[in-house]
């Protein structure tokens, strides 16, 4: 594939929110079922979803059909919420599944228990991609800050990606030593380099990567041998000295799967995730997988790092929306005084 044919290729993915059908063979008699996911999984559950459509078919006899929906992980929520029928609903972060206990009833509130590690089978970590040299020395958040810098982000509002990364700047603050003022203060100074906040995170790898804009571009560090591939080997990922873990959960969407007679397939195809399958295949997407031995083989592909999580620095998920990400939140201050300067 010509490297032209490439960029069309992501860009095309990159507006692509609706419905796709995975196991084509899928097409007798059987269940049908859909996966509402976050904007930079496409790939994964596009592998994902052939080998449990064929796991399905050996061990039960039965067709599967699989079809997917993307886009900014809050958006996707609010989809389901509003009336999109999902059977099972995988995103990179907890808060963007409490949606459906809270403003739907569409799950029990205690769902993250009812899977291993908290329902989430993988997780990630927010990275700094620079371009090849790293012409503007960028090393840590900090750096992000500096005047003279265009940092690509993700809208908070709306991208899941776009909330580690002001968290990843945030924690790293407070990790390294500063106090919270001053930790809020660099994100401040972060958010007021970025040019543009695209909805989901393929949308902001577009803007760095295709449109050549920005000098950095925050992204997961699965989303790096992804922009590689299509867009070619001129771009370097930064890890810096902390950074934030993403846990990717899952559920079932009970309320959907009941009407629907689908429940004994959407709880196997997320079950699926923890197998030793599930979890090379996460791998080989550079998902860090949860399997200690399943990480081992592909130790290469993933640096150590120090990482937190939400609940370490910022006591969970749902403290972190009200305060942060809520409408009156820290980062709706912070881009208030923005447009005031």
């Amino acid at each position: 594939m010509s490297p032209v044919s490439r960029r069309v290729t992501l860009a095309a993915l990159a507006g692509w929110a609706v419905l796709s059908p995975i196991a084509a063979a899928a097409q007798a008699a059987g269940k049908t079922l859909l996966n509402v996911s976050y904007d930079v999984s496409r790939e994964f559950y596009k592998d994902y979803n052939a080998a449990f459509a064929a796991y399905w078919k050996k061990t039960t006899g039965e067709d599967l059909t699989l079809n997917q929906s993307h886009g900014g992980s809050s958006k996707q929520a609010r989809s389901v919420v509003e009336g999109l029928e999902a059977d099972v609903i995988t995103m990179n972060q907890s808060n963007d599944i409490d949606i459906l206990a809270e403003r739907g009833a569409l799950i029990p509130s205690d769902w993250a228990q009812r899977l291993p590690d908290h329902s989430a089978p993988t997780t990630s970590v927010s990275v700094i991609l620079v371009r090849k040299g790293n012409p503007k020395a960028i090393r840590d958040w900090s750096d992000l800050g500096r005047a003279g810098i265009s940092v690509i982000i993700p809208n908070p509002k709306t991208s899941g990606n776009g909330r580690y990364t002001y968290l990843a700047a945030w924690g790293a603050g407070l990790k390294n030593g500063v106090s919270p003022a001053a930790a809020q203060a660099l994100v401040e100074r972060i958010f007021a380099n970025v040019p543009v906040l695209d909805g989901g995170g393929r949308g902001a790898t577009t803007t760095f990567a295709q449109r050549q804009l920005g000098d950095a571009l925050v992204t997961f560090e699965s989303e790096v041998p992804l922009i590689k591939r299509e867009f070619g080997d001129d771009y370097e990922a930064v890890y810096p000295t902390w950074t934030v873990l993403a846990e990717n959960p899952v559920s079932v969407v009970d309320k959907g799967v009941d009407k629907r007679g689908t429940r004994k397939q959407a709880e196997a195809y997320l079950k699926y995730l923890w197998s030793d399958a599930g979890q090379e295949i996460a791998a080989k997407h550079h998902l860090r997988p949860r399997n200690a031995k399943v990480l081992a083989r592909y130790a290469k592909d993933f640096p150590k790092v120090n990482a937190f999580t939400v609940d370490e620095v910022f006591g969970g998920w749902k403290k972190a929306q009200k305060e942060h990400f809520d409408d009156g939140g820290f980062y709706d201050q912070i881009i208030l005084r923005s447009k005031k300067k």
